[in-house]
């Protein structure tokens, strides 16, 4: 009999923490509501303590998103449990997660305290909490790091305390597998009391290892799994949901355990995520990367026409990849693009379809072919431009080898027409300058791609950036078949959260 493993889901919390990440609390509740339909089992909503924004953000996640435990993080600090316990009290499956370092690296230079006084936090912490719900999760952070010997006195303590889960992180992505799987097997076997809690794991992926140090965890003990969409996440990012649940899901005759994921959806939740914080899936991505599925080797399409096992381990309609390419142009109509984005996995409203057809048509003016990725960009543009502050009305550039670059943008702006003219290093310069000059905002590019979706001269781009603007990290993201016109996209769809983080700041301050 299969064992089932818990699948704890952290991308709106530290998924979020990605450099230039930051969600809107309607992106995050979106983002929700599509993992409660992947089936994900515990959704870590947020750190409430961190901001007004973030409380709000979980409590609006705890009002609205039944069936999954929705968990909300907190030191080991009465304050922060206090927020948590705000944010969550609405949900019908509510969890506070507490943690506390209990490395001596952490212990000696970041808390400046012992061993004992570390343990007595910890276990105060959890009771406190087990006073507003009862179901309480611990994490000694920096686990990996911890001596063996007091980290099983810690989870010893918390479990007696009333923690229900705990949680061992391998804070800085430092064990190396052989190692993470011999501490989760120590702990099943040296822990007094383990059975009367859950163990779960929570890697991250500063030496490549964060989903191979989760996998073996599973393999010796571990019954959850903390992890996020894309592997997004602090520094080098966590471990990949998606590339561990397929891993058990294709290799069952090894790990014999089973989850609650729905993988025809892993596909349309990972584009969701990339395009709502603005980090892109590389192509070779495992599982969901755009080359996942793709061969080009003339033995490997032979084989794949012979039998697609020679060179498929999975299905791409296992993950939720569309297998047709070709499938509309401009003479389609409107109940077309509906069936086929239905089969792409978007339930468009009236209002939202006939927004997008009408995208749809101009985009099929300009290629000769729409292929699913330019439908799945259509719809995920008019999906970004519903939070539209700065819309693109014009540009006008002049440029060439022997002339200085000049942009002229036109912006509409809450019902104003307004202009600007500059000049630049080049025509995407130009036009950045230009748009600084209406918006307000100085935005300096840190990074700066351009890729196509699709082949041909045709070919729909997508731009995506990274700014600094005000000291923080913003990125952006824009699709054209012209690449100026989509770097443009991208710069203000950056300025847009850049305008939206303003104004919270303005009315916090009032």
């Amino acid at each position: 009999m299969k064992k089932q493993i818990t699948i704890f889901d952290t991308t709106l919390r530290d998924g979020e923490q990605s450099p230039g990440a930051s969600l809107r609390k309607s992106e995050k509740f979106e983002i929700a509501q599509q993992l409660h339909r992947l089936g994900v089992d515990v959704i870590e909503a947020g750190f409430p303590i961190a901001s007004p924004d973030d409380l709000e953000a979980v409590k609006l996640i705890s009002k609205n998103v039944k069936g999954p435990v929705i968990c909300a993080l907190a030191r080991s600090l009465k304050k922060d449990i206090d927020a948590a316990y705000r944010a969550v009290k609405p949900a019908k499956r509510a969890r506070i997660h507490v943690f506390l370092a209990t490395s001596k690296i952490h212990m000696r230079y970041k808390l400046k305290k012992a061993e004992g006084e570390i343990l007595q936090q910890a276990v105060s912490a959890v009771k406190y909490a087990k006073k507003y719900v009862d179901d309480i999760q611990f994490s000694p952070e920096d686990a990996s790091r911890t001596d063996p010997d007091f980290l099983f006195r810690v989870i010893e303590a918390v479990i007696d305390a009333g923690a229900k889960t705990v949680n061992i992180p391998d804070t800085v992505g430092y064990a190396i597998p052989d190692e993470f799987a011999r501490l989760i097997y120590n702990i099943m076997r040296r822990v007094r009391n383990v059975n009367k809690a859950v163990i779960s794991v929570h890697c991250h992926n500063d030496l490549g290892l964060a989903v191979a140090n989760s996998l073996l965890a599973i393999k010796n003990g571990a019954c959850q799994v903390e992890c996020t969409i894309n592997g997004i996440g602090e520094r080098a990012g966590n471990a990949s949901l998606e590339e561990i649940v397929m891993a058990m899901r294709t290799r069952k005759d090894f790990f014999n355990k089973k989850t609650d994921i729905k993988t025809k959806y892993l596909y349309n939740t990972s584009r969701m995520v990339s395009r709502l914080t603005g980090i892109i899936v590389q192509p070779n991505k495992a599982v969901i990367g755009s080359n996942a599925f793709a061969h080009e080797a003339g033995i490997h399409q032979d084989g794949i026409l012979k039998k697609r096992a020679t060179y498929e381990i999975m299905q791409p309609k296992d993950v939720g990849f569309g297998e047709t390419k070709l499938v509309l142009g401009k003479h389609s109509g409107k109940h077309a693009l509906f069936v086929r984005l239905k089969k792409l996995g978007f339930n468009l409203k009236e209002d939202e379809l006939k927004k997008a057809f009408n995208k749809f048509k101009i985009l099929a003016d300009k290629k000769k072919h729409v292929y699913d990725e330019d439908l799945k960009a259509v719809v995920e543009d008019e999906m970004c431009a519903q939070g539209e502050i700065y819309k693109l009305q014009y540009l006008y550039i002049e440029s060439g080898t022997q002339h200085v670059p000049k942009a002229t943008v036109g912006l509409e702006f809450d019902r104003k027409q307004l202009k600007a003219n500059a000049s630049g290093d080049g025509p995407v310069d130009a036009c950045y300058k230009a748009v600084d000059k209406i918006t307000g905002f100085r935005g300096r590019l840190t990074d700066y791609s351009i890729r196509s979706i699709t082949s041909g001269k045709d070919a729909l781009g997508e731009a995506s950036i990274k700014l600094i603007v005000k000291g923080k990290v913003v990125t952006g993201r824009g699709t054209s078949t012209d690449v100026i016109e989509a770097s443009v996209k991208a710069y203000l769809n950056a300025m847009d959260k850049v305008y939206w983080a303003h104004s919270r700041k303005l009315s916090q301050q009032l």
